[in-house]
């Protein structure tokens, strides 16, 4: 089995330490980080991705592939050379504060990357003010955010009203997603999309930065 089959298999099974080793020997053999990544990591992610929707795999065999291709990453981006990866687009994405719940966060980030997005995880229980600032800092074409609580979901509208405030709301799209969130809530806070379920996140992101 050669090492794009090996490793498209280890994550999108989520077997964290084979990827690894897979990854690491495919490196001292040669193989070009660019290609680790493309042809194996974020193929299995997809492949994930691909079984989730269809119904065989479930949320924990999702969460299990996520961290396979954190793993990957985490070993082949430091190698990785300015231009070798072309994205298309640059999307930051967290939970809302007072929010600790990440598990469809975590899933729509996956499914981001495997279909060639730039992805920024802030992680969970995010500063409304950090999704300002760092929608700034990074030149984010998209900020996504999730709640899973009624009581922690009033944060989006804000961070909205804040993006505005700096001026920078007709830069960013926004989508919001979450068990609490609704299209209608989604609307009546000014966001610019609503994902009912992370397969529909690729989409709705193609979609509001017209890319396919």
């Amino acid at each position: 089995m050669d090492w794009e089959t090996e490793l498209k298999q280890a994550v999108s099974e989520g077997d964290e330490i084979r990827a690894d080793e897979i990854t690491a020997k495919a490196l001292e053999e040669g193989v070009e980080p660019k290609d680790l990544l493309e042809k194996g990591a974020v193929a299995g992610i997809y492949e994930a991705g691909r079984l989730w929707r269809e119904g065989e795999y479930f949320l924990p065999d999702i969460i299990l592939a996520t961290e396979a291709y954190k793993e990957v990453l985490q070993r082949i981006e430091p190698l990785l050379k300015s231009g070798d990866v072309s994205y298309k687009g640059r999307v930051v994405m967290g939970s809302v504060e007072g929010d600790a719940h990440d598990i469809g966060k975590n899933i729509v980030v996956a499914l981001l990357r495997s279909a060639s997005y730039e992805v920024i995880d802030l992680g969970v229980d995010v500063p409304l003010q950090d999704f300002v600032d760092k929608a700034r800092e990074l030149e984010a074409d998209v900020l996504g955010m999730g709640a899973y609580m009624t009581t922690t979901m009033r944060g989006m509208e804000e961070v909205i009203r804040l993006l505005a405030e700096a001026g920078l709301r007709d830069k960013v799209k926004v989508i919001l997603g979450g068990a609490a969130v609704t299209r209608g809530y989604a609307e009546q806070a000014g966001a610019d999309g609503y994902g009912d379920n992370a397969a529909e996140a690729v989409e709705l992101v193609d979609r509001l930065l017209g890319v396919g």
